[in-house]
């Protein structure tokens, strides 16, 4: 379809919630690249190319306050060490938040290392690393972000990963105040992405390319940076309120111990004075 966007905006307690059906020239715009970033078939399809002089990428028209965001990614096949593809969250200032997806690209035949990361006023530090159990260069897959008052979920194909709860009562900042758009980029990173930099881009496979298609936002937009959303009893929106059922918990532990590679909170070596409280808590 030319034109295969729908959108239902719904007045709700000052703000927007917005369910969108992607059409990326509606929905995004190239920020870099020149020329290395192409959207495709009527808006339906948006490619990220890297070669040794540049990387691309794009930003999100629009801001985003809270929300439930998909987006399915075809990785960058064969020998991708040394690249990266990152698709986050974020806002701007010394103390932004961020919510991040990065894949770490790796050698032929070697697997992929999903990287997470959660950042608040600022501060990092939060990683956890996985590997995926499909090969994310083969076809499509959905990679998604529940952001509520509550709670972040990194989720795969529907099965959570992820979860960082809102510990504000025990001292951790939570990103809930500062609206985020979306970016992503494909750029080279080979002096860490792989192997901690052993592995270098092996530039004769250039141009690398990374596929993107049927993003969607249940979310609350903020569009003159001074709506917030609320979490009110009166909003239809079951995302702002959405916790892991029992289901879902369990499935969040078989990811984790059978596919987790990293995990800041139990690498104490890195925490002399202890481990973060969110870990202790957790």
């Amino acid at each position: 379809m030319a034109f295969s966007t729908l959108v239902l905006l719904t007045c709700i307690v000052g703000y927007f919630v917005i369910a969108s059906a992607s059409n990326f020239y509606q929905d995004f715009e190239i920020t870099w690249g020149d020329g290395r970033a192409n959207i495709l078939n009527n808006g339906d399809l948006l490619t990220l190319s890297l070669d040794k002089a540049s990387g691309s990428g794009f930003q999100s028209k629009n801001e985003y306050l809270f929300g439930k965001i998909d987006m399915q990614l075809k990785l960058v096949p064969g020998n991708s060490a040394g690249t990266v593809t990152a698709y986050y969250l974020s806002s701007k200032g010394a103390t932004w938040d961020e919510i991040d997806f990065e894949f770490l690209g790796n050698l032929s035949g070697d697997p992929y290392i999903l990287h997470t990361n959660v950042f608040s006023q600022g501060k990092g530090n939060r990683e956890q690393q996985f590997y995926l159990w499909f090969d994310p260069t083969a076809d499509f897959h959905t990679y998604s972000i529940l952001w509520n008052p509550q709670r972040i979920v990194f989720s795969v194909d529907g099965a959570p990963i992820r979860e960082f709860k809102n510990m504000e009562s025990k001292g951790v900042p939570f990103p809930k105040n500062q609206a985020m758009r979306i970016y992503s980029s494909l750029w080279n990173a080979d002096d860490w992405a792989t192997r901690g930099g052993l592995v270098k881009t092996d530039w004769s496979q250039a141009p690398f390319t990374a596929s993107y298609r049927n993003f969607n936002a249940n979310a609350c937009t903020v569009s003159s940076g001074t709506s917030s959303c609320s979490n009110s009893a009166s909003s239809p929106s079951a995302w702002l309120s959405e916790e892991l059922d029992s289901t879902n918990q369990e499935k969040m532990k078989w990811v984790q111990k059978n596919y987790m590679i990293y995990n800041y909170c139990t690498d104490a070596k890195r925490f002399p004075q202890g481990l973060p409280t969110e870990c202790k808590t957790a």
